[in-house]
């Protein structure tokens, strides 16, 4: 199937081939017939993409400070690179896609197959999105007429929002498509609707559907209309569906509102509110967020719906509520529709944007597309051929992780990669496509089962590792695996009985830091030592939303399982002595979560200790992270892995940039495949890394020192 992408960095568009997307549980898979470009949305997405480095900064000025931040912290080149790859990632286009079902996930029962349906689906052939963010279209609406509803649901929420009563006087600015389906949506309310635009021709457009329009002019003279249309009270309310840079917007808007009016924003516009004016009025001001409630929760976007008496209008229920408008022909589109494009030339439609003045641009589909799980690009070159006999690779999952790290290493080393999967199939053939791999596939089983490929790379997300990781020694794949193996200690034991039977494969999980020249050399230094040694890890990890799936406890095991295990294993490497017990404290009484916000104590068989303070509330200029380590009247100290310093020795190490060892872990990693030599890490090791770091959260509930040995045999038990 063919998907329209644009690259942040130049702003080209592309229609790119990828396989089709697979129907995860809660997940609908539609071949689409029809979608609508919203004009000043995805304007503004070509605009930031042509504009200059600077240019973008200007209009990003929270991401500049992330920036600056992160230069201190982890050094300017690390940082480049970061932002280089960011900028060189593509992104899709369109969000709102009328088509018909052509698969489901197990789990959804709301839809049946060969339903026709409209979603926040992007542009491409077929589109996967969740049950909830789709909603059934009646028999009497067309094709073209639906697709404009994920964009009527944005205006309808802002509506929603102003809470307009029949009768009153509402104010919509500008009247590009949203404003035009806002002002409709007014209307079948029973309100008095007034409206601007600057351009001439939209607003003797809305003058056809019965709207009071006027040409924007002076700030004055737009005060002066409304006051005059409304026996010098001002409007009740003013929905902003405007995209402009222009900073008096929002001060018209109040001057022109009643006391105690209502101001929505809908569109795009600078956010510098005239305290006086808000002041002396009693004003409100509230942005609408795209569709309704739901949009951008993860729980609600992964198929978990909000009950209706507690939530009545969600995404879904507003997509639904618009169809019913255009089923009673309370809403009119058809006069919206300025242009139609087949899909082949949707680069066209976009240089009509840059052209022309259009309202509704409509992209039409064959549809009967190939469900082709697989897409074919260019051969391997010659030299990674010569290495595909003792070598051959499988990629599982390209999130940024993966696109930055993983398999930009993987290129370096000249890896033979043969195949890269994702679910969604357009981000495995944007990194083949990048990386030079010849196959993408929608279809993680078409990696596992390959004949061809004996080594895999799994970077999905958490609760899929244990499941894929198993599957992959049961075909005999050799596994690198992104940390964690596992969420649960049920997940740990299947695990380990399968890499119990496999021991020929090769097993390794993603433990970069200990491959670090700064772990590197100060492991050295430790060999001379004759007694225990104590061990400090400061981890000032950073806040992370509550709402992002690495906190959820089944989706992403929390933030000790899913990077705490990183520092458990490099105190482990350190000590080089199996952990004995583990400790645990946290807060108690945070405003989100304590979880990332937790102290660990180990103890090891050696004698030796380590103390690994894992904190989510610290500032972002702090080092991320601090090692330090205590041996026989010597104290040594990395820096944020760029340095390594000691104190009663003579080690030290200084980078030019922050190295955390993982380019060091993938050329070793692939090297002890290749040459058929020992793991890099002992299995023993990493599944006691492992069963230490599930045993983390049993302590704090406990509160006692819980020992390992009870849980081996638990691990090892039939």
């Amino acid at each position: 199937m063919k998907q329209l992408i644009q690259y942040f960095r130049t702003g080209e568009l592309e229609l790119i081939d990828a396989p089709a997307p697979k129907a995860p549980p809660q997940s609908l898979v539609i071949e689409s017939r029809r979608s609508l470009i919203s004009v000043g949305t995805e304007k503004m997405m070509l605009d930031f993409g042509k504009a200059s480095y600077l240019a973008k900064a200007k209009q990003q000025p929270d991401r500049v400070k992330q920036v600056l931040d992160k230069i201190k912290t982890e050094g300017l080149i690390s940082t480049a690179q970061a932002v280089w790859n960011k900028l060189n990632e593509p992104t899709h286009l369109g969000y709102s896609n009328v088509g018909v079902i052509v698969d489901k996930g197990q789990l959804v029962d709301q839809f049946e197959i060969g339903q026709r349906v409209v979603s926040n689906g992007p542009h491409a052939e077929m589109v996967r999105v969740p049950w909830t963010l789709a909603a059934a279209i009646p028999d009497s609406v067309s094709d073209e007429a639906a697709s404009f509803t994920v964009a009527g649901s944005i205006c309808l929420e802002g509506v929603r929002l102003a809470n307009p009563t029949i009768g009153e006087t509402v104010v919509v600015v500008g009247l590009g498509l949203l404003g035009q389906l806002t002002a409709q949506i007014l209307q079948a309310n029973g309100c008095h609707v007034l409206a601007f635009d600057v351009i001439k021709e939209k607003v003797e457009f809305a003058k056809t559907f019965g709207i009071e329009a006027a040409q924007s002019k002076s700030i004055p003279e737009n005060i002066e209309y409304v006051l005059g249309k409304t026996n010098g009270l001002g409007a009740d309310a003013v929905i902003i569906t405007a995209s402009t840079a222009s900073e008096d917007v929002l001060s018209q808007c109040a001057l022109m509102s009643r006391k105690r009016g209502r101001i929505v924003l809908i569109g795009v516009i600078p956010i510098t509110v005239p305290r006086n004016l808000f002041y002396e009025k009693e004003l409100t001001f509230q942005v609408s967020s795209a569709y309704g409630p739901g949009r951008y929760d993860p729980q609600y976007e992964g198929g978990n719906d909000y009950p209706l008496p507690y939530v009545r209008w969600t995404a879904k229920r507003n997509m639904e509520a618009f169809l019913f408008l255009l089923e009673q022909k309370k809403i009119h589109v058809d006069r919206l529709i300025t242009h139609r494009f087949p899909f082949e030339q949707a680069v066209k439609a976009y240089e009509t944007i840059e052209k022309e003045n259009p309202i509704g641009i409509i992209l039409e589909y064959q549809g009967q597309v190939k469900r082709d799980s697989m897409v074919h690009f260019q051969p391997l070159p010659d030299k990674a051929k010569q290495k595909v006999d003792k070598l051959s690779i499988g990629f599982i999952g390209v999130g940024n992780f993966a696109k930055s790290m993983l398999l930009p290493h993987l290129k370096k080393l000249g890896a033979p990669l043969q195949m890269v999967a994702s679910s969604d199939g357009l981000s495995a053939s944007v990194a083949a496509k990048k990386f030079g791999i010849p196959k993408a596939t929608s279809d993680h089983n078409l990696v596992l089962q390959d004949p061809e490929i004996n080594t895999v790379f799994i970077s999905t997300r958490h609760d899929s590792h244990a499941r894929l990781v198993i599957q992959a020694l049961q075909n005999n794949k050799h596994v690198f695996v992104e940390k964690p193996l596992a969420v649960t200690l049920e997940q740990l034991k299947e695990v380990y009985q399968a890499a119990k039977q496999y021991p020929e494969q090769h097993l390794m999980v993603g433990f970069n830091r200990r491959f670090s020249p700064f772990s590197q050399k100060l492991k050295r230094a430790l060999e001379e030592r004759g007694n225990p040694i104590s061990i400090i890890i400061t981890v000032n990890a950073g806040y992370i939303p509550q709402e992002h799936w690495v906190h959820d406890p089944v989706m992403g095991g929390g933030r000790i399982i899913g990077e705490g295990c990183h520092f458990i294993d490099l105190a482990r490497f350190f000590v080089g002595a199996s952990i004995k017990t583990v400790q645990a404290l946290s807060t108690h009484g945070h405003s989100e979560t304590d979880e990332d916000k937790t102290m660990i104590l180990l103890s090891f068989e050696d004698g030796s200790q380590a103390c690994i303070h894992y904190l989510a509330n610290g500032h972002a200029r702090f080092p991320k992270e601090r090692v330090e380590v205590f041996s026989s009247q010597r104290v040594f100290q990395i820096d944020n892995f760029k340095s390594l310093v000691s104190y009663g020795s003579p080690v030290k190490e200084t980078g030019l940039k922050q190295d955390k060892g993982h380019f060091q872990e993938i050329k070793r990693f692939l090297e002890s495949v290749e040459k058929s030599g020992q793991p890099l890490i002992p299995a023993e090791e990493l599944f006691e890394v492992h069963l230490a770091t599930l045993l983390v959260e049993q302590a704090k509930i406990e509160q006692k020192a819980m020992s390992l040995s009870a849980y081996w045999k638990e691990l090892d038990s039939n």
